[in-house]
């Protein structure tokens, strides 16, 4: 039987395939690890290991350590352990791996300096050495060219993969870092580095430079998180970007960034100038890199800001020192855009919410048109907080040959409404949504919150709260927390108080240059609108709409705040002063534990100033924080 299957492959020209399978190891120890499951009857864990297997056999590239194996599908924590554990004690009875060695060297440049290191080493190829003879001067069988071969990631210099790396790289280095970024942050910050926009395609295209993130976490170079997002950079990441640091603009080479820089190469240079081929391309010709003089990266966790010197030196040289003043002023003070006078239109946006729900013909249906009505210009799109606010929208020009126009910038103008009406303020109140929504208006950035509250019928019998509270309710809105409130008949009534505040609001801001900053750069500015100012500093809709998502992760700070909100009669200025003293509940109670008695405990708080009027905080408000924070009994 097998003679006749040797001649009939013979016959017809077929061969035996060859396994190529770079982590020969893995697969077996992962194969084992499924044969054992399925013995003992563990059938979800048999096939997770086969799910595992099956995504090994498909990687081209051959693995490092079991922790480089995350980067699989299939491929978990628990596993990675088990492979690390495994190689450890595989390594501890055999020795040591050999390094990589290419053996396309020239017998004369093939020395023990020729082993090259680091995350950009090239695997010696199936075929061994050049020459068709082995050692023993017998001919070698020759194999079939792979189409692929061994590929080597490296995105192309100033492309979007570029700048993402890097700029990631780079934030981890800052001392002040908070380890992520969020994707306006990223965004802003990376495209100084890339040729291409984060935020605008190129005519004829729908792809942008940002286009390529999925890519870079889909290899595992960067890891997505949260909602909104936050974008981590792994240590595989970070070696691959610090060789980018040290490499610049020498002899990286690729493609653009939409085409997710799958057939990106490069070429490698060992000792004697001897060319190492990595990548798709690795047949045409292009500068060359000599990795061995680039330093490899250890990225420690315990110590991941630890990098070169010339990493640093590259980040430093993107401040601007004042030596007279003795300060660092950061270039992202500039802006992001700016809005000439008649290069941008006022445009009411109404959130989805007040345009959906409830049956035809009722007041929310007829909301949009019959602004449209009044000649104002809506767009209905989801808020994240409040329920209309306006946009500074920049007027944009289709160009010969485009077949979509680019995208227009936005900026939110400092006037935000969010519409009440009595029988919802008074259902707010009662689930405790009304303080809530209060605070995130106020920490939206916006300096002009309105409170728009409509009157529903003639009577209010039908409220849950008596009308005494909620007409109280208003008040405090107004005087307590700053807010313009505006009184209104009916839904026609708030329609026609929308329409003015849009005319007003176009005649207000013709005349004026608007700029656009991020809400880091915005934090430093005055509480108070200047309407005469001919400049004003806005914040890029995006990113206000991104940071104000209602179930997003926020700091402890925040949630210390969030819960302070809690007490009655604790304001936002109330609660700033307690937060800016005392950031997490952690330095409050080291605080109260310097203190000497109880009664000293209970009036820490009191003298905090509060506000624009410096009032104190109380000795009410301070022995109820101390209750909370520092009493074991039931709170009175």
């Amino acid at each position: 039987m097998a003679a006749k299957m040797n001649k009939s492959d013979s016959q017809y020209g077929r061969k035996k395939k060859v396994d190529t399978n770079p982590n020969p190891l893995f697969l077996q120890w992962l194969t084992e690890w499924a044969d054992e499951a399925e013995a003992k009857g563990r059938t979800k864990l048999h096939f997770t290991f086969l799910k595992a297997i099956k995504s090994l056999k498909k990687y081209p590239l051959p693995l490092q350590s079991g922790k480089e194996a995350k980067i699989l599908d299939f491929v978990g924590d628990k596993i990675c352990k088990m492979l690390d554990d495994k190689l450890a004690k595989h390594i501890q009875e055999h020795g040591p791996f050999p390094d990589v060695v290419d053996t396309n060297l020239p017998s004369t440049s093939r020395t023990d300096a020729g082993v090259i290191r680091g995350s950009l080493s090239v695997p010696p190829p199936p075929g061994g050495s050049g020459n068709s003879q082995g050692s023993g001067g017998e001919p070698r069988p020759k194999k079939r060219k792979q189409a692929g071969g061994t590929k080597e990631y490296v995105p192309a210099f100033r492309s979007g993969p570029y700048a993402l790396l890097v700029t990631l790289y780079r934030n981890m280095q800052n001392p002040d870092s908070r380890g992520f970024m969020a994707r306006a942050e990223l965004q802003r910050e990376a495209q100084p580095l890339c040729d291409k926009s984060f935020t605008l395609p190129d005519p004829g295209s729908h792809y942008t430079a940002w286009s390529s993130m999925g890519g870079l976490v889909k290899k595992g170079l960067v890891i997505k998180d949260s909602n909104p997002a936050k974008y981590y950079i792994t240590d595989k990441g970070s070696e691959l970007a610090h060789k980018l640091e040290l490499i610049g603009e020498q002899g990286v080479s690729g493609s653009s960034p939409q085409e997710d820089s799958e057939d990106m190469g490069f070429i490698l240079t060992g000792p004697g100038n001897a060319v190492l081929p990595a990548g798709l391309h690795a047949g045409r010709t292009e500068s060359c890199i000599d990795v061995t003089s680039l330093p490899s990266m250890d990225v420690n966790p315990n110590m991941r800001r630890d990098v070169g010197q010339a990493a640093r030196e590259t980040v430093l040289s993107e401040m601007e020192t004042d030596e007279s003043q003795g300060s660092v002023t950061s270039r992202s003070k500039q802006p992001l855009f700016t809005l000439s006078p008649g290069e941008f239109e006022v445009v009411l946006c109404v959130d989805t919410q007040e345009t959906t729900g409830g049956a035809a013909g009722s007041r929310k249906v007829n909301l949009v048109p019959e602004l449209q009505k009044n000649s104002v210009r809506c767009d209905v799109r989801n808020l994240h907080v409040g329920d209309f606010l306006w946009v500074a929208r920049e007027k944009v020009k289709r160009l010969p040959g485009q077949l979509h126009p680019p995208l227009p910038r936005e900026l939110v103008l400092d006037y935000v409404v969010e519409r009440k009406r009595m029988d919802d303020l008074a259902s707010s109140i009662k689930g405790s949504r009304f303080k809530e929504q209060k605070f995130r208006l106020k920490m939206s950035g916006l300096r002009k919150p309105i409170y728009l509250v409509e009157d529903f019928g003639s009577s209010a019998a039908h409220f849950c709260l008596p009308e005494a509270t909620l007409q109280q309710a208003v008040v405090n809105t107004q005087v307590t927390d700053g807010f313009f409130v505006k009184r209104t008949a009916d839904m026609k009534e708030s329609v026609t108080y929308l329409t003015l505040m849009t005319h007003y609001l176009q005649s207000l801001y013709a005349g004026k240059t608007l700029k656009g900053y991020s809400r880091e750069d915005l934090q430093d500015q005055s509480s108070t609108l200047n309407l005469n100012a001919s400049v004003i500093k806005l914040l890029p809709f995006p990113e206000f709409n991104e940071t104000s998502v209602k179930n997003k992760v926020i700091s402890v700070k925040e949630m210390f705040a969030k819960q302070l909100m809690q007490f009655h009669g604790m304001s936002k200025e109330k609660v700033a002063a307690v937060v800016n003293t005392y950031p997490t509940p952690v330095a409050l109670l080291q605080s109260y534990s310097g203190c000497g008695s109880a009664a000293e405990k209970e009036r820490m708080l009191a003298p905090l100033k509060y506000g624009h009027t410096k009032r104190n905080l109380g000795p009410a408000l301070s022995k109820a924080v101390f209750q909370l924070y520092c009493s074991t009994s039931n709170l009175q």
